[in-house]
């Protein structure tokens, strides 16, 4: 079994930082894929960006340049800094896990203000 627990969402204005976390428990394998997707209302979730275990990164063209992904592998956990944050940010942030079928946490809610 595995568990996703994320933390770091908020209310920011137009332009400021946020991080979000993902610790991951349970029983986790030496290789996954591990990321964060994000669901805006009325709309399809959408992946933001993903980290293999051997730090290959892939981001959406849309955070590209103001996101960073990054994950602490002794630690399970993921990270999402988020820069130059701007409205269509906005949404549920989800964090995920691959490892022969896809996790994913509760989901915490991002809100940038204009």
């Amino acid at each position: 079994q595995v568990q996703l627990v994320e933390s770091g969402g908020g209310l920011v204005q137009a332009g400021g930082s946020l991080r979000l976390s993902c610790a991951a428990s349970g029983s986790i394998f030496s290789f996954n894929v591990m990321g964060w997707y994000r669901q805006a209302p009325g709309k399809q979730r959408e992946l933001v960006a993903t980290i293999r275990s051997g730090d290959r990164l892939n981001y959406a063209d849309s955070v590209k340049g103001r996101f960073i992904i990054s994950r602490d592998n002794a630690k399970n956990t993921v990270y999402l800094q988020m820069n130059s944050l701007k409205p269509e940010d906005t949404a549920v942030y989800y964090c995920s896990l691959v490892q022969g079928r896809d996790y994913w946490g509760q989901g915490t809610q991002v809100t940038v203000s204009s």
